[in-house]
């Protein structure tokens, strides 16, 4: 069993939760709630794995708060 960093974002336009997981593409969902969220980025990622070992385009290395 894998873990994988997802980012949480709300669309202005629709107020939907986006979530992705940096550098992995496909691996991106939207939802009402959190939990559904989670749901749909479980099910998103099995897909994904299906296919194999995923290829990242780029490792996720955290965040920064940039003050200015």
């Amino acid at each position: 069993m894998r873990s994988y960093t997802a980012i949480v974002e709300r669309c202005p336009e629709t107020g939907l939760l986006v979530g992705y997981v940096p550098g992995l593409p496909g691996a991106h969902t939207q939802a009402e709630s959190l939990d559904e969220l989670q749901a749909n980025l479980r099910e998103v990622l099995e897909l994904l794995l299906e296919e194999g070992e995923p290829q990242f385009e780029a490792e996720f290395m955290g965040t920064q708060t940039v003050t200015v």
